[in-house]
Formats: structure tokens, sequence, C-alpha cells
């Protein structure tokens, strides 16, 4: 009961404090990790393609049994002093994970010079949290970029590490942040990661299979709560949720398309080269900066539902 206590308490403090700049991250840390295997391992390979798979293939095996063993043997050490010293570290653990306040933040960061009609701010600041090239991008542009990102990282940045720690608690719910740090890194289809990146890409497609689905599921009904058009989610949904270079990606855009009446998807460009995608949803109105508050609103929504959800079936097992 107290690790479930733990991911509750996590979850609040994380909707009140975000994540202090502060504070030493472990996400960070991760990141910092993979950056060093990164040049390390990928340094050795050459062009060697085949090398590169297995160099690829070996990060990945260094960095989730690190991102997992680590909390896990901290909370063991804990453990055995206190179950409330496990039950305080756990909590804390729980709260750097979670990234609801940080995801609302960051898409707000964009928002407001777009109301300000400062493009190239603007421009800057979704560069920050987008992997598309953006200094070309009018205002509709990026408006489509700050939705489309929170509505992504509603399934893989806040509930599928939900998912994860209620199965598995803080350590498997790092585990998971592992995957997905190393897929945002390296996980990339470009000359420098096509080989070296794909074993990452692959697994991150895999962990966030069900959690993608139960997101895309779940924000529909959010629509619905939070006065959008949830028939609309449903209905583009049921259409669009393949239509992306991802397994995953389009279940919760193409809600959020739906939901908002708009389309979203598209051609960009990614480090100097055209990448086609289809769209997802219908052209039904014009993109407009206020999209960003509602699908922020559909992501408040959509995580507190689930942690409830969550909650009541880990409840039921306990």
């Amino acid at each position: 009961m107290l690790a479930l206590t733990a991911i509750i308490a996590g979850f609040i403090l994380d909707l009140i404090f975000g994540d202090p700049h502060w504070l030493p991250h472990p996400i960070c840390m991760i990141g910092n990790l993979i950056g060093y295997l990164d040049k390390k391992l990928r340094g050795m390979c050459g062009k060697n393609e085949i090398a590169q798979l297995y160099a690829g293939g070996l990060m990945v095996l260094i960095v989730i049994s690190l991102s997992f063993l680590v909390p896990w043997s901290i909370l063991t050490i804990a453990g055995a002093f206190s179950p409330w010293a496990r039950f305080a570290i756990e909590t804390i653990f729980c709260y750097q994970i979670f990234a609801t306040k940080c995801l609302k933040d960051e898409s707000m960061n964009v928002y407001y010079p777009l109301k300000e009609h400062d493009i190239e701010e603007a421009r800057v600041k979704l560069s920050w949290i987008v992997g598309r090239d953006t200094q070309e991008l009018d205002e509709e542009e990026i408006t489509k970029g700050a939705v489309e990102t929170v509505a992504e990282n509603t399934a893989d940045g806040i509930i599928a590490p939900m998912l994860y720690m209620f199965i598995g608690g803080a350590p498997l719910a790092f585990l998971y942040k592992g995957i997905n740090t190393m897929d945002s890194m390296v996980g990339y289809k470009n000359d420098k990661y096509l080989y070296f990146g794909r074993c990452a890409a692959k697994l991150d497609d895999l962990a966030n299979l069900i959690p993608a689905r139960i997101t895309g599921l779940v924000m529909i009904a959010a629509s619905f709560l939070c006065g959008f058009n949830g028939s609309g989610a449903w209905k583009i949904f049921w259409r669009d949720r393949y239509n992306h270079l991802s397994p995953n990606s389009a279940m919760t855009e193409s809600v959020t398309a739906g939901a908002l009446n708009i389309q979203l998807g598209g051609d960009h460009f990614y480090f100097g080269k055209l990448v086609h995608k289809d769209t997802i949803g219908d052209d039904i109105r014009p993109v407009e900066p206020e999209d960003i508050i509602r699908v922020n609103k559909i992501l408040y929504m959509t995580s507190t539902l689930c942690l409830v959800i969550f909650t009541g079936i880990r409840y039921v097992i306990l």
C-alpha cells in the first residue's frame, strides 16, 4: 500500500512543482550515460553497419540494466532500514518520473510568444521540444508542432511510465524512461543513427505498444469530459490511428485532431531532409494558438483519469 501511495503522492507533487531546474534529475543522468555510450561505442564502429547494430544493442543492454538496477538497489537498501525511508525515496523517484506539468509548461512557452506574434521566439521555444526543423515554420505549423508534442508525449512521457510504475514501481518506470530517452536521442532514421539507434527505436515501439492504445482510449473519454468533440475523437482515432511513421504516435494525435476538429501531421523537414507523413484528422478549421491550451486540458484530464483507473485496478489486485 505504501508503494501505491508513493505513486499518487509523486503525481500530486509533479502537478504542484513540476521539474525545478536546480534539482538533479535522474533522467538527465540517463541522458548523459546514453550520450557517453553513443560517443564511445558508435565511434569504435566506424562505418561498419553490422558493428553499429551490435554496438547499439550493447548500449541498450547497458542503459536498461542500469536504469532499473540503480533505483532498485537504492530502494532495497532503504527498505532494509525502514519501510518509511523506502516510501519517501520512492515518492521522490515517482515525482521525478512524472512530467505532466513540465509538458504543459514547455508547450505554453511556445504559446506565449505566438500570442505576442513573436514568430522567431516561438520557433526557438518549439525547437526545444520537437525533432523537426523549425526555422521556416509559420504560426500554424508552430502551433501544430506544440499540439502534436503534447498529444504524443501524453502517452510516452506520462501514461506509459505511469503504467509501468503501477506494475513494477519506480525501478520499472525508470527502465522504461531509459528506453524512451534512448529513442529520443539516437532513434533516428538518418545516416548517423540508422543502424546504431535501430535497437533502441524498435524497443521503444514495443514498450509503448500497449500504453499508447490505452492512452488513446482514455483520451477519448477525456475529450468528452473536457467538452470537446468526443465523437469526432473516436471517429478520427478509429480512422487515422496508424497515419504515422511510428506505430504508436498517431494513437493520441488522432484523438486530439478529432477532439479539436483540426488536422495534424503532414510533411516536415528533419535535419534538412523532407520527410513525408500522412495527415491526421480533417481540416475543419484552421489550427490556432488556443489549441495548445485545449490539448493541455485533455492532457491533464487524461493523466488524472489514468491515475484513478490504475489505482483502482492496483487496489483491487492488492
